[in-house]
């Protein structure tokens, strides 16, 4: 069919050229030289104007019948407001029926608990509890304020004291929830035009700070200091104008998607060499690193104010709740005034900035504890060492233990099934409660999966035997294909 339209189109075309070129088709008008080209070419901008200049056919409007209104509602379908619901979904987790200590109660059984991130046993201390029985007493159990309208608590005051005191820095500024305090930092410095460069592990609660950011976000390979010094080269080099942007370096002491823990000492010399500023969220380092736990600057030998922002959730070493944000005093002041997380929400409840105050003081007391959580995480370390088909992929000292598989099943979807069956029955039939790591669809972190243990001072000798012994013959059981 087209060869044959081809055929007529240059037949038509043939005739044409030929009609025009012919001796009568020229001609001389007011001693201009008229041949065929130039009567088509006139013809083709008449066509051209035509058609620029003829109105856009309407058709004719006619309204439509009850009939037909009621035919086309009865074939409308919305869209979903939420994606399709799987099993996974809707699958129940285990219910804690305790307090979240080394041991628990979950389903009306007593389990070894290691699936909080209680690091310092902390939980159900007496001193914090009595410090919050007296706080409640006090001051009732919420603040019914931000802290800019009326919700400032003298608590509050000396807590951010007395954690500034602890860490060394010159201040530091509250907030009511751990999550929220990484993710309303970042944007309260951050903007759009700024430049952040960020590892590629960082959990959701850090994707969220810089996405609401709406600065210019580049990732670098998990934890590779190569990866980091390419990525800052390649904005820095010959780029006069990147040195009128602001750039920063957001990373975790201890990330809590693998364990690892960053080389803080590598990173500043890299941000010093580079002119960037670091946030570093210390929510899993903070009272668990160095020798009197004050986090990664503490652990790496770091001077602390080589580091710009640092914050913390305090709802894992404190054993309490919300999160603190410490620096300068120009950093804490500006978040009193654009920080959404400060300025939007009611004040942390007293009684948990008490409950703070008591764990800072406990720790700055009993440094022998961070030796206990040591201890206890090189025994679990050295009890999963040979877990079959499971390889250690955190670092020694981290409180997070992370499992991973050796050799995947083939996607990240079949590995997380076979790690939690694993869980399960680890769970079921040795009563040790461990948690596999779970990413909701907003988290964009694309590391392997796999079985956190969260260690804790509290763990008895027997707690760890026993966690690393199920693993073991459970693990053995679930991936014999895959060994």
């Amino acid at each position: 069919m087209a060869s044959a339209v081809m055929n007529v189109t240059a037949t038509v075309l043939d005739w044409m050229s030929a009609a025009f070129d012919a001796p009568l088709a020229r001609a001389v008008v007011f001693g201009v030289h008229i041949d065929g080209h130039l009567v088509i070419e006139v013809l083709l901008i008449v066509v051209i104007l035509f058609q620029l200049t003829r109105k856009s056919y309407k058709p004719p409007k006619k309204p439509l019948t009850e009939k037909e209104i009621d035919e086309l509602c009865e074939e409308w379908v919305p869209e979903s407001l939420h994606p399709p619901i799987t099993e996974e979904m809707l699958a129940q987790p285990p219910t804690l029926e305790s307090a979240a200590g080394p041991h628990s109660i979950i389903d009306g059984k007593e389990v070894v608990n290691f699936a909080s991130a209680n690091y310092l046993g902390l939980v159900g201390n007496e001193k914090i509890i009595d410090s919050c029985i007296t706080s409640v007493e006090k001051y009732g159990v919420g603040s019914c304020g931000p802290r800019g309208f009326y919700g400032t608590i003298d608590a509050h005051l000396d807590c951010e004291t007395r954690i500034a005191k602890f860490l060394g820095t010159p201040d530091s500024v509250l907030y009511s929830y751990g999550i929220s305090t990484i993710f309303s930092v970042i944007p309260a410095f951050c903007k759009k035009g700024d430049i952040i460069v960020a590892d590629e592990g960082v959990h959701w609660g850090v994707q969220n700070g810089l996405y609401l950011s709406r600065s210019t976000v580049v990732y670098f390979k998990h934890n590779d200091m190569a990866s980091l010094e390419s990525t800052l080269n390649k904005f820095t080099r010959g780029n006069k104008r990147a040195e009128k942007i602001r750039r920063y370096i957001v990373v975790e002491a201890v990330y809590q998607n693998s364990g690892q823990i960053a080389p803080l000492d590598e990173i500043v010399r890299l941000k010093e060499k580079h002119h960037f500023r670091l946030v570093l969220d210390e929510s899993h380092s903070f009272g668990v690193l160095g020798n009197s736990g004050r986090g990664l600057a503490e652990y790496c030998g770091v001077p602390i104010e080589k580091i710009d922002i640092i914050t913390a959730g305090m709802g894992n070493a404190l054993a309490t709740d919300g999160g603190f944000c410490t620096g300068s005093v120009r950093v804490v002041d500006h978040q009193r005034l654009s920080s959404s997380g400060y300025v939007f929400s009611a004040s942390l409840p007293p009684y948990l900035a008490s409950a703070a105050i008591t764990a800072v003081d406990y720790l700055d007391t009993n440094p022998s504890v961070l030796e206990t959580l040591r201890s206890n995480i090189a025994l679990l370390q050295k009890g999963l060492a040979d877990v079959p088909g499971l390889t250690i992929t955190s670092h020694p000292l981290s409180p997070i233990v992370f499992l991973k598989l050796k050799k995947s099943a083939g996607s990240a979807k079949t590995d997380l099934q076979l790690l939690e069956t694993i869980a399960d029955r680890v769970l079921k039939e040795d009563s040790v409660f461990i948690v596999t790591l779970k990413r909701s669809t907003l988290d964009k972190c694309h590391l392997p999966v796999g079985i956190r243990l969260f260690v804790s001072a509290g763990h008895s000798k027997s707690d760890l035997l026993k966690a690393s012994e199920s693993l073991k013959r459970v693990a053995a059981l679930v991936l014999a294909e895959l060994l």
